[in-house]
């Protein structure tokens, strides 16, 4: 059985046919009737927090798929995969896929020749046999007991059997940042020629990586460098270096593209790098000086936020100002026109915000996470030293200033269960607010800003408790060969490490006023 099948109820007796597979050397297998289909090692989203068995989610035909290693379950020795490594698909109230060494054959088998499990010895723990298929050439085939298996580990999952999974979606939770919202200017920083500016945030509707190249577009304006295919709709692309006169470079890995609203369309604007998620107080952000303009033009920058007591001005920048040319706005709208008939069903009442929702990506080892961009406070590097806190849990990393105010520190890698690995300069700080207290969280990079139709969400499989909590929903992506895990804010820390965080901060608090 070397190609993916599916199994009809139909085709066997249900009672007597078996699929059977091979696990270090010996012979098993699973009742037909709970076999839906048997398909090659798929490409796996490692998945924290979960079961030691858990191998990680797949995407099957659009549903997420949890695969987990039956060596693992059985307490057998590990071994590699190779090209005769199968998945076997098992009804378990929801998919559930268990790797195996080897697929051998689909037998049909009379009652008489199946002896109870109580009656025979096997390396795997009794309690997941069913019991064991005799032959008349003297081999045995061991029958595994799909239930107990599915409920050793996963309990959880198979708990979910029958809920109504739309009404166990998890939405995120609110925050105090939402009454913070009217102190601070919300915005995305980013750097052009070493220099550091920044867009207001609701503006932005999402950042993606720079493709390898652009469709040129003949007797296109001076601003447009071409369009790029996004997710099926025709974006326009401009340079932010062409919009300062700056000389155009060809793209690279670390450029990416910030979509913006502007008005009659939406352009993608082509920044070196992006840096990071800023909420500046008000009383920080001054107007640009009316003299620095020059000429009567209308410079792109219409204020400037003063950080770190001024030794850091991040210039922000006018949407509406950088594309105020007339022959600008109409070709960004030609593009639009075009691009909505394209569209086999426009939505003239979707403002491209309703069915969607906005989440800032950051990577952890290999895989994608994300939370949603309301929680997120700010983003920042990692300082070259921390305070270290004694008798802290194991993933308190230290405590940082944060412009006077005392940041505790978390290593997202160690809360997750992952192994720590060396400081780098990819390295950022995610800054959110949990249980009243500000806490970051340091993790390996942050990939994007990123926009997730509502449509592609569902409920991570609950594969363990803590799991459940923390990794609440998937966004599965199979056309762009991504999934995403959303990382539910509140559950980062529980009560109690939440409230040591907050009496770190106020401790130290004590001990610098006591100084002073």
């Amino acid at each position: 059985m070397d190609t993916d099948e599916e199994f009809g109820d139909d085709e066997f007796n249900d009672d007597a046919d078996y699929v059977t597979f091979d696990m270090l050397g010996e012979r098993y297998a699973f009742p037909m009737r709970r076999v839906q289909e048997i398909i090659r090692m798929p490409a796996l989203v490692k998945v924290p927090l979960g079961p030691p068995s858990l191998e990680g989610l797949a995407n099957l035909r659009g549903r997420v798929l949890p695969v987990v290693n039956l060596r693992g379950c059985c307490a057998m020795q590990q071994a590699p995969h190779d090209e005769t490594t199968r998945v076997i698909v098992v009804d378990g109230g929801v998919p559930l896929g268990f790797v195996v060494d080897r697929v051998a054959s689909v037998i049909s088998i009379d009652p008489q020749d199946m002896e109870p499990a109580e009656s025979v010895q096997s390396t795997v723990r009794s309690d997941v046999l069913v019991g064991v298929i005799k032959s008349g050439d003297g081999d045995m085939t061991t029958v595994l007991d799909v239930d107990q298996l599915i409920g050793s580990q996963f309990s959880r999952l198979s708990a979910r059997t029958g809920r109504d999974t739309a009404a166990t979606a998890r939405m995120p939770a609110e925050t105090d940042s939402d009454a913070e919202s009217d102190d601070t200017l919300e915005l995305v920083s980013f750097a052009v020629e070493g220099q550091e500016y920044a867009l207001p945030i609701d503006q932005v509707q999402e950042i993606v990586q720079a493709p390898e190249s652009v469709s040129h577009v003949p007797n296109a304006g001076s601003e447009i460098l071409g369009v790029i295919d996004l997710r099926g709709r025709l974006l326009p692309v401009v340079s932010m270096r062409r919009v300062f006169g700056l000389p155009v470079t060809p793209l690279a890995p670390q450029n990416r593209i910030v979509v913006v609203s502007i008005d009659g369309g939406v352009v993608g604007v082509v920044m070196d790098t992006v840096r990071e998620v800023l909420r500046v107080p008000h009383q920080l952000v001054a107007p640009l000086p009316g003299v620095v303009a020059g000429d009567g033009r209308k410079t792109e920058v219409e204020s400037v936020c003063r950080l770190e007591d001024g030794k850091r001005l991040v210039s922000v920048l006018s949407v509406n100002r950088m594309f105020d040319s007339p022959e600008v706005r109409n070709e960004i709208a030609d593009y639009r026109a075009e691009d909505l008939e394209m569209a086999e069903e426009p939505d003239a009442t979707d403002d491209g915000r309703g069915a969607e929702e906005l989440f800032v990506v950051f990577r952890l080892d290999d895989e994608e996470y994300a939370v949603d961009v309301d929680t997120v406070q700010e983003i920042i590097r990692v300082p070259e030293a921390l305070i270290r806190v004694p008798k802290s849990f194991d993933f308190v990393e230290g405590l940082v200033n944060l412009r006077g105010t005392v940041l505790p520190v978390v290593d997202l890698r160690t809360r997750l269960g992952l192994g720590r690995t060396e400081r780098d300069e990819r390295q950022r700080i995610v800054v959110l607010i949990i249980g009243g207290v500000r806490t970051g969280f340091i993790v390996d990079s942050v990939a994007e800003v990123a926009r997730v139709g509502r449509n592609v969400l569902e409920p991570a499989p609950e594969l363990s408790a803590e799991q459940a909590r923390v990794v609440s929903r998937v966004a599965n992506l199979p056309e762009q060969q991504r999934m995403l895990l959303l990382v539910q804010v509140d559950q980062l820390l529980a009560a109690e490490q939440a409230d040591q965080a907050a009496e770190l901060c106020e401790a130290l608090v004590d001990e610098a006023l006591v100084g002073v």
